[in-house]
């Protein structure tokens, strides 16, 4: 469920608390990826073993239930995210644009949307996520990530504005509330998922840039890199965060240990899961707690690209164990989970988008484990991208690609 809906380094990374490198011109990538995270879903094989049975590979399921597709647009340049609007209608991000719409059911599209500022939009940079404020009838805000142009490089950033509507719908009272720090010179790696939580806070989530430079600041509390932050609405940093008293520590760190986080979402307990990209082999599902360490890059099941090792143990002593890991990935993009009447068969499980698995993932969830895992198709071969649950219970997703596609999932044989 969307929370709008419940309102390595190396082989050995250390535990360097407070050393920071700020960029990153010399350094090598450390996996030739690019926008393909989304490289194939291939795998030299996990180097180690899971931590406890049905933690990868868990049995294959098939639902019951029949769906039909219905294309409501298409024309999108690479869209990120769908955010929906009291009345129905929807807002759609553009990727390496930086182009926000609104679009109706019928399919028609604004204007795009004036107002946003300036976006980094090569590779994996661009607009992301965009989420609708839990009081928008009355205060009209929504938010956004993007990949902020910075003198230095970039950082991801969350922006906060009032949205006019009309024929040329705007932004107004522009704020920025949160950048993530330091600057680096890199175009990979920033996350950009955000999830309203009842509580008034928001969480983002963030990646660790990808290039060594950044790599190995994912567990380090002076980096914002490889965290997921939480925030208050204006920005501010929520009182009860774990390390907001700890001496040098980024005050809006949640948790840390993460890689590249494009996939969150809350449960009907109002915890926190998320699905982030793993490397070759090693894609990760973790429920997220206050503090915790998920270990990248000195733990984890995959290798470089290139085969070459990160690791030397899929576990480690005060790091968390990810409830299941793919192996071949997934490439995980965009989570739901489903609260709806219109798929009863489907109540409480996990969707996630698959980019190089061309397909929309399920997961059955018993006792916070995966009892089962069904691969669906309701975008063809086409990359899924993002998975959002309308307000009638319907499924809604994007496709990755310079002419993307905007798709409504329904029961078989229900009016669209």
């Amino acid at each position: 469920m969307r929370s709008s809906q419940i309102l390595s380094t190396l082989a050995c990374a250390l535990w360097l608390p407070f050393a920071v490198t700020a960029h990153a011109q010399d350094a090598t990538q450390p996996a030739p990826e690019s926008e393909s995270e989304e490289a194939t879903p291939t795998s030299l094989g996990s180097p180690f073993p899971p931590a406890f049975p049905g933690q990868t590979n868990g049995p294959v399921v098939t639902s019951s239930t029949r769906y039909q597709i219905t294309q409501i647009a298409t024309g999108f340049n690479r869209p990120w995210a769908i955010a929906f609007l009291p009345d129905g209608r929807m807002l759609v991000t553009e990727k390496p644009t930086g182009k926000l719409y609104i679009v109706t059911q019928q399919g028609a599209k604004s204007a795009p949307v004036a107002g946003l500022p300036a976006v980094d939009g090569r590779d994996q940079g661009g607009l992301l996520d965009v989420e609708v404020a839990p009081d928008f009838a009355t205060s009209r805000l929504i938010f956004w990530t993007y990949y902020e142009p910075r003198s230095a490089g970039n950082g991801l950033a969350v922006g906060r504005g009032r949205l006019l509507d009309g024929a040329q719908p705007r932004i107004d009272s522009l704020r920025i509330i949160f950048r993530m720090k330091p600057t680096l010179d890199s175009t990979m790696h920033a996350g950009g998922r955000l999830v309203f939580h009842p509580d008034g806070t928001l969480f983002v989530t963030l990646g660790e840039r990808s290039i060594l430079p950044g790599r190995v600041q994912a567990r380090q509390l002076n980096s914002h890199f490889g965290k997921i932050v939480r925030i208050n609405l204006d920005g501010s940093v929520p009182a009860n965060n774990p390390f907001v008293n700890r001496t040098g520590a980024r005050p809006e760190i949640y948790s840390l240990g993460h890689r590249n986080v494009l996939a969150a979402a809350l449960d009907g307990q109002g915890r926190l899961w998320e699905v982030e990209m793993g490397p070759l082999g090693g894609d990760e599902l973790n429920l997220v707690g206050a503090g915790k360490d998920y270990g990248w890059p000195t733990i984890g099941y995959g290798t470089e690209y290139s085969g070459a090792p990160i690791h030397q143990s899929g576990q480690g002593p005060g790091m968390e164990q990810p409830v299941y890991f793919w192996n071949p990935v997934i490439s995980p993009s965009g989570m739901t989970i489903y609260s709806g009447n219109l798929f009863p068969e489907w109540k409480g499980n996990f969707f996630i988008g698959g980019l190089s698995s061309h397909a929309l993932v399920r997961l059955v969830i018993a006792n916070d484990r995966v009892v089962g895992e069904e691969r669906l198709k309701p975008a063809g071969n086409g990359r899924v991208r993002e998975v959002v649950q309308g307000p009638e219970g319907a499924l809604y997703l994007l496709t990755d690609d310079p002419n993307g596609r905007l798709l409504k999932m329904t029961p078989q044989g229900a009016t669209p």
